[in-house]
């Protein structure tokens, strides 16, 4: 289904005579995600999975995106409009240096290294893997080159997906065990399933690219095209 997705992106965002140079770069693209003949007509159930593969991958992007701005906005003006605190957000003893201070409690969490060691080490691992995983999806943009543009491997190898999915196991566990369960809600496990699920969806294209033989159906350079077209709104008269 994948190939006949960027068949529909290409064929929206391509419109000229089927004959000419850029109906043979559609060929190209659809031949190099799906490996089929650009001629198989899809019919029935296939082509209606196909419509609703269209739906969620093309204008669904949107929505969420549309979506995400929209609600960060209102955030934003609720914070802003809100009053201040009525005490004061002082630490004592003061560091001497606050900001290192500070940086250092953010992202090196001591407290949590002292009292909880593995769960701190999951944490650490979870959070280079977030970071790791935005830079990988930057890197599918055309603009943006960090792995060769050639290359079938997203930024590390699928060594990323083991650092966030691995974590978000231990996660997930941690909520069965001992006091977490107790004060675990029904919103804390819906949460992580759905990023546990977000991240195994993920691990199938990052996985199947670089640990086997033939690589998923849509490479890095597919992926690129993909949110290219997305970016250039050529989809948004398809």
């Amino acid at each position: 289904m994948a190939g006949n997705l960027v068949a529909q992106a290409v064929s929206a965002a391509t419109a000229p005579a089927p004959g000419g140079p850029v109906a043979g770069a559609a060929v190209d693209a659809v031949s190099a995600a799906s490996g089929l003949s650009p001629s198989g007509a899809r019919s029935g159930f296939g082509l209606a999975l196909d419509r609703v593969e269209y739906g969620i991958m093309v204008p669904l992007v949107y929505v969420a995106l549309a979506f995400l701005l929209v609600a960060l906005a209102a955030r934003l003006v609720r914070i802003l409009r809100s009053p201040g605190p009525p005490y004061q957000l002082a630490v004592y003893p003061a560091p001497r240096l606050p900001l290192l201070a500070a940086l250092r409690d953010s992202f090196g969490m001591p407290q949590v290294l002292k009292r909880a060691p593995l769960f701190w080490f999951f944490l650490m691992m979870y959070h280079a893997g977030i970071l790791a995983l935005m830079l990988g999806h930057l890197d599918l943009f055309p603009a943006i080159r960090i792995m060769p543009a050639g290359s079938r491997h997203m930024l590390g190898a699928g060594l990323v997906g083991v650092m966030v999915t691995l974590p978000t196991f231990y996660f997930l566990g941690r909520r069965f065990m001992g006091e977490n369960r107790k004060i675990s809600t029904p919103g804390d496990y819906f949460l992580l399933l759905l990023l546990l699920f977000l991240f195994l969806f993920g691990d199938l294209m990052s996985w199947g690219n670089s640990w086997t033989a033939s690589g998923f159906v849509m490479t890095k350079s597919d992926f690129s095209r993909y949110f290219g077209i997305l970016a250039n709104l050529s989809f948004a008269g398809s």
